[in-house]
């Protein structure tokens, strides 16, 4: 039996898993501190260099395989990248610059390899693998960073060109106690992801997210309302979904005060529904699934899984 393979790349923590031609799991693994549910866990430090990372990476994917052939690999990694091409270089991992990723991949496993920025890949994971999609869903990650995908009847939406939309990085009329730490990692000073991003409490409030007091979650949740209500008068979407450490840290509460933000802001356009994602911190990981189930340049309209 032939085996897909999964791939979620990140600055911190790679994942892995091996997924039957249904999507259920058969197998799967991590870096780092694991769960009951994480599978394997392999004692890896990263960051090291991209040799040990892609050594990693490899050994990985050699175990959720387990001499099973590979079918399709899919992967979630940060931007910037060229998806059409398979070369990435993910900004919080600065070993990884220019990276021929599809080539490596391929060659090594010889079997269809395909990459994208991580929010696109974890749109789909919702479209697959979470509860029921509308026709046109806009998922977010607010951890590290900030970054979202935009999917129009089961399809990524892209850019000219094949471009990735950043909609981390709009400006808006933001609230803060302390204004004159905000900076943005993409060298700007007004950005969104440059205030409520991972990356940004730590600077602003001096702290990371989980030990914020009431106060300072509601500003941060304004700031994401408005950043929200920016892309629900732009996109219209049916459903805004968020998942990445920074909202499940601040919980349903907080999405909620930021929906309820930005629908205070919001005029002509319908508010779209906002919900916090229910696939925790798998979500990049079951997108890579389904798009080696699929190939990433199709349109991913699959029946519901679970594993």
């Amino acid at each position: 039996m032939s085996v897909f393979v999964g791939l979620d790349i990140g600055g911190t923590k790679f994942m892995a898993a091996a997924a039957d031609a249904q999507g259920k799991i058969l197998r799967r693994c991590r870096t780092g501190a694991a769960s009951s549910q994480d599978g394997v866990l392999i004692p890896a430090v990263l960051q090291q260099s991209l040799e040990s990372d892609l050594e990693v990476l490899q050994e990985m994917i050699s175990i959720v395989a387990n001499g099973e052939p590979i079918a399709a690999i899919g992967a979630a990694a940060g931007g910037p990248l060229d998806w059409m091409n398979g070369i990435v270089s993910p900004l919080h991992q600065p070993h990884w610059r220019s990276v021929p990723l599809k080539s490596i991949m391929e060659t090594r496993w010889q079997c269809p390899f395909f990459v994208d920025v991580d929010t696109n890949i974890a749109a789909l994971g919702e479209l697959f693998y979470g509860q029921q999609a509308p026709s046109r869903l806009l998922y977010l990650t607010l951890s590290t960073g900030l970054g979202g995908g935009f999917l129009v009847d089961g399809k990524i939406y892209r850019g000219a060109g094949g471009a990735h939309p950043e909609v981390g990085h709009q400006s808006i009329p933001f609230r803060l106690s302390s204004p004159g730490a905000v900076y943005c990692e993409c060298g700007l000073s007004d950005c969104m992801e440059g205030l409520v991003s991972g990356n940004a409490i730590r600077r602003i409030y001096q702290k990371p997210a989980q030990e914020l007091n009431a106060e300072e979650w509601s500003e941060v949740a304004y700031n994401l309302g408005l950043g929200l209500r920016n892309l629900a008068a732009i996109l219209a979407p049916d459903e805004i979904r968020i998942g990445g450490g920074v909202a499940y840290g601040g919980g349903a509460s907080f999405i909620a005060e930021a929906s309820r933000v930005m629908e205070n802001h919001l005029r002509i356009v319908p508010a779209p529904k906002v919900t916090l994602s229910s696939l925790g911190y798998d979500t990049a990981l079951l997108g890579a699934l389904a798009v080696a189930l699929q190939g990433a340049n199709s349109p991913v309209i699959f029946p519901h899984a679970t594993d």
